[in-house]
């Protein structure tokens, strides 16, 4: 019995530490649309969600992507998004962060993609 009581401890563990490292999506205003276009000052490729920082006219935000798997999986690895390149990203903005926006699709390189 002590042995299975410790695989179930070490199966929590390490299923809970994904769960609270993932963010929800409520804390984004799916009532309110943004297209921003600007040029890539940053690239963070990681999982779970890739991000750029995209400078536009008035400032600069926190593209937050889809998990960079699926980037690649619908045509738009990532990768293929340099600083200095020119994205248009149109999805909600982050209720409590005024400079952070989810994508749900963006356009590089006159190719689109739909992130969710």
């Amino acid at each position: 019995m002590p042995v299975r009581r410790t695989f179930l401890i070490a199966a929590l563990a390490l299923f809970s530490g994904g769960a609270l490292a993932h963010h929800g999506w409520g804390s984004y205003d799916a009532n309110t649309v943004l297209t921003l276009d600007g040029t890539v000052t940053a690239i963070d490729p990681n999982n779970p969600h890739g991000e750029l920082r995209l400078k536009t006219a008035d400032k600069t935000w926190i593209v937050t992507l889809s998990p960079p798997s699926r980037m690649a999986s619908r045509g738009k690895p990532i990768a293929e998004i340099k600083v200095g390149d020119r994205v248009v990203a149109v999805g909600y903005p982050n209720r409590s962060r005024a400079d952070e926006m989810r994508a749900e699709r963006i356009t590089h390189n006159g190719f689109t993609v739909e992130l969710r």
